[in-house]
């Protein structure tokens, strides 16, 4: 009896031994396993051409009131050699125009004296400059390729346009130019909820990271049940190219509503109205904008300025002559006029073109704003502004054409 207990206690014995055995053996098959799983692959991605795994690569961000003689001396560079790139190469890069919250990197060799290879300041997304110090020293800009993309989206307004596109994914800067394309035909304060926008953009690409938006295709803005459509079109006008609705109409208006952001209109346009300085009744064509001396006086349209000068009892003043139509407006009673602006100078619509003073005969700061169609004096407030050069009626048939494929796609963009 007890012999076969002993025999069976045996068997048990020998029983476990094996299984921990095996036990041992599968952990140790699992742990070769794992080891196997986290073997780490070369990293064989390289930074402006230098492969990682074989250089020591340093970065950090330019500080507050930094510049090179901080930054480089960490890495063994002496002052003599900053003093040699501030004044032998000026010509390709003023090292005192290094921002601070730029990137920068350093690029050591990967040994026990870790010299110094190069150093990278990165000036823009698309623009770098290299300081070479192996061999010679040398200073280049070196320009990353920019790839740009066809993007489409939609949304729907619930609340503003802004939030609207920033919620469908959409950068801040898109959402202005969609605006100034629009300042003219849509009131962005009185947008209503479930009006919607479809667009098709460029978005531009360095290495794969957004840096931004190119030019705009075509946009249909759907407002209080009625669709705004605009289409960038190549044309023969300073751009190069300007945007239209589906019936050729130029998105922008031929003049700007006001030349300057006012306090109140302190006087309009009347056939006889009491001078107040020389207590007479006698036309006054133009509307009189209140405004504090110094504000921004703004051209109206794009054009030429004929005038620029001092002209009696409208002191310092400014005439210019539209590109469409036969306009002319005029800017009474400035205090200066901004900087290079001269008879011949070509202003474009919203260009800085003086300020609001009290020159000539006025008894307080204020801009006497003008308009002349066909040499006529018109109403500033009582004019229906005309529309930018329109698509001509012999190339009409032409853009429809043209912009009929794009129409569909924003057509059938989801939202």
């Amino acid at each position: 009896m007890r012999t076969n207990f002993i025999i069976v206690l045996s068997l048990l014995i020998l029983t476990q031994s094996c299984n921990q055995k095996d036990n041992a053996n599968n952990s140790n098959q699992k742990e070769d396993n794992q080891k196997e799983i986290i073997v780490q692959q070369e990293d064989t991605s390289t930074l402006y051409s230098y492969k990682k795994i074989d250089y020591k690569i340093d970065s950090g961000l330019v500080k507050q009131n930094q510049g090179l003689t901080h930054i480089l001396p960490k890495f063994g560079i002496s002052q003599a050699i900053i003093f040699n790139i501030s004044n032998n190469f000026d010509s390709i890069f003023d090292v005192k125009k290094i921002l601070p919250n730029k990137k920068y990197y350093m690029i050591c060799n990967k040994d026990s004296t870790n010299s110094p290879i190069c150093f990278i300041y990165e000036k823009t997304a698309t623009e770098s400059v290299i300081f070479n110090f192996k061999d010679s020293l040398t200073v280049e800009i070196v320009r990353k390729s920019i790839n740009i993309k066809i993007k489409s989206a939609g949304g729907k307004i619930n609340s503003s346009l802004w939030n609207a596109f920033i919620e469908n994914g959409l950068s801040g800067a898109l959402v202005m130019e969609v605006a100034k394309l629009y300042a003219w035909t849509i009131d962005f304060f009185g947008i209503q909820k479930e009006d919607y926008f479809k667009i098709i953009y460029e978005a531009k690409y360095v290495e794969d990271k957004f840096i931004g938006i190119g030019e705009i295709k075509a946009i249909l803005f759907n407002h209080r049940e009625k669709d705004f459509y605009s289409f960038k079109y190549d044309v023969d006008t300073l751009q190069g190219f300007a945007y239209y609705n589906e019936e050729g109409q130029s998105m922008k208006k031929a003049l700007l509503s006001a030349p300057l952001e006012y306090v109140r209109i302190s006087s309009k346009f009347s056939n006889r109205r009491l001078h107040p300085i020389k207590k007479v009744y006698r036309p006054h064509h133009g509307v009189d904008y209140a405004a504090p001396r110094g504000t921004d006086v703004v051209a109206t349209g794009d054009g030429i300025v004929t005038f620029a000068g001092t002209s009696g009892g409208a002191g310092k003043m400014i005439k210019i002559k539209h590109s469409v139509g036969n306009i002319l407006t005029k800017y009474l009673h400035l205090y200066k006029y901004a900087k290079g602006l001269k008879k011949g100078t070509f202003v474009k619509q919203g260009q800085k073109i003086g300020e609001v003073g009290s020159t000539g005969m006025s008894t307080g700061p204020h801009l006497d704003y003008r308009i002349y169609i066909n040499g006529k004096a018109v109403d500033p407030l009582g004019i229906d502004i005309p529309s930018a050069d329109p698509i001509s009626k012999e190339n009409l048939s032409i853009f429809k054409s043209n912009i009929k494929e794009i129409k569909t796609k924003l057509d059938n963009i989801n939202l």
